[in-house]
């Protein structure tokens, strides 16, 4: 238990701790959108917010929040509006938000290569108590959003024309999703990296449904998935001195696979029971109007 001794690596594993519950958090409401991708696209755009935030002086993650927020407003309503020129669009704000976090890096007095690899990719030394903060206070929005409308966020999320004409705003919870989930993006940059950061967001989701098939069970599913991922790889990043966020990203790859096999056998039994149970409902569950007794004698 030495990892933890060192006060970054008290940092670091709360802030994965944080990041495994926000990231399925999130994700489970996207891969029911099927807009699995949409967290990649939003951690181009937070680019942008991490160089302005190293030109300016102020907090990345801050700015990357504020910037994500807005690239995610952007996207929603792309999607809700754009129609032919609706993937250029997205495509133009993806990279030009990458293109442009790199550019206002390299252009800020304290911009250097480490310190875009740490924001791409993840880092344990560079979580500071300032980022702690952030996270907290940012991963707190997540979950209140996440769990306190589940059943409003999941009705749009399954069907949004049932869902509007239930009454729910389905335009101000689709926007909601969007920015909670720019939200989740900017949380969890400083450990998984803002390019693996939409795995987290779907792939433990993704191993989840594999042995569950109800939301609740999935979302605490994935949840738990996310949490043990992220301290595997946390805890695996101090002992190996590998990336965090590919380690995690790994880790929870390698869970998606371990539960597809254990499930397989699964359904396979499950079918088979619900053959035998419709055949015995074949032979025993006669209609009385049908049943061999009853002859009716002219």
């Amino acid at each position: 238990m030495d990892f933890l001794e060192p006060a970054f690596m008290q940092r670091a594993l709360l802030a994965a701790v944080l990041v495994g519950i926000t990231a399925p958090a999130v994700g489970i409401y996207l891969v029911q959108r099927r807009q699995a991708l949409m967290g990649d696209g939003i951690g181009h755009v937070a680019m942008t917010g991490v160089g302005l935030g190293f030109l300016l002086n102020s907090s990345p993650v801050w700015m990357a929040t504020l910037v994500a927020v807005a690239g995610s407003v952007a996207m929603e309503l792309i999607r809700a509006y754009g129609k032919t020129r609706g993937d250029l669009a997205l495509a133009l704000l993806f990279y030009g938000g990458m293109a442009g976090g790199v550019l206002l890096i390299n252009l800020s007095p304290t911009g250097s290569n480490a310190n875009l690899s740490s924001y791409l990719f993840g880092s344990l030394s560079t979580v500071s108590t300032e980022d702690i903060t952030a996270i907290g206070v940012l991963a707190a929005f997540v979950v209140l959003v996440t769990v306190g409308l589940r059943r409003q966020l999941f009705a749009v999320s399954q069907d949004e024309e049932f869902a509007r004409v239930t009454g729910l705003p389905v335009r101000a919870l689709n926007l909601l999703i969007a920015v909670t989930a720019a939200v989740t993006v900017t949380v969890a940059m400083r450990v998984v990296g803002l390019l693996l950061v939409s795995a987290l967001m779907v792939v433990p989701v993704a191993a989840a449904q594999q042995l569950s098939k109800s939301f609740r069970a999935t979302f605490v599913l994935a949840v738990a998935t996310g949490v043990t991922v992220t301290l595997a790889g946390t805890v695996t990043s101090y002992y190996q001195d590998v990336p965090p966020g590919a380690t995690i990203v790994l880790y929870a790859i390698g869970v998606f696979i371990v539960l597809t096999l254990l499930a397989a056998p699964l359904a396979k039994r499950r079918a088979r029971a619900a053959v035998r149970a419709a055949a015995d409902c074949d032979t025993r569950c006669v209609p009385a109007t049908r049943r061999p007794t009853d002859d009716v004698k002219v």
